[in-house]
């Protein structure tokens, strides 16, 4: 489930929308699956009589409640959105009670991510994310690809910090330290060659 486009700001564009790592799976469907081996055990090697008849029991109660689990972890994920625009981090989770966090770029002061050898096999980590605002810091957990998310991240604040104070750097006598940046962006990737010459434009107008 994407995240509506109806909640952007004018002249606001998605770079980044995505649900957690697969990963997030991993509880759950372990634990339906070692449910499953019991109960093909227990068909081919199991007991008769009412022992047979109990374990059967419980073992199909516990294929039930493995079942919702699934479901219920499903439902979390496809509803829950790692959202990074050119103007802002969004993060929403919930299916009926819903949560959110929303960081604009220009708070967004520090970015780490943490893999465990394990985590980068998979390609999935954690991202921590310093911020002005009141909470200060910010887990994320099951991302997928961190390090590129965050190669992407600090390109997008550095893009939200040019486009903001682009308008004025003209005024300020400073054009030629702000086309030295813009060039330095174009050559990193992080502005395109139509960004680079409308922002070029402005300066030299």
């Amino acid at each position: 489930m994407p995240f509506p486009k109806k909640n952007l700001n004018s002249n606001e564009t998605i770079a980044l929308d995505m649900h957690p790592h697969w990963w997030y799976f991993a509880e759950p469907a372990s634990a339906l699956a070692l449910v499953i081996v019991l109960g093909i055990v227990h068909a081919v090697k199991g007991p008769d009589g009412d022992t047979g008849d109990a374990l059967r029991l419980v073992i199909i109660g516990l294929l039930v409640l493995t079942g919702l689990w699934l479901i219920g972890r499903y439902l979390k994920w496809i509803t829950t959105n790692f959202v990074m625009t050119s103007q802002r981090l969004i993060f929403r989770q919930g299916v009926f009670a819903k949560s959110g966090i929303e960081i604009p770029l220009e708070r967004v002061n520090n970015v780490n991510f943490t893999q465990s050898i394990f985590e980068r096999i998979l390609g999935a980590g954690d991202l921590l994310i310093e911020s002005g605002g009141e909470d200060g810091q910010q887990r994320f957990t099951d991302i997928r690809h961190p390090d590129k998310v965050v190669t992407l991240l600090h390109a997008q604040v550095e893009g939200n910090a040019m486009r903001r104070s682009g308008g004025g750097s003209s005024k300020s006598g400073d054009a030629a330290d702000q086309l030295e940046k813009l060039e330095g962006m174009l050559q990193r990737g992080t502005l395109t060659q139509a960004e680079f010459d409308a922002q070029k434009r402005k300066l030299l107008d």
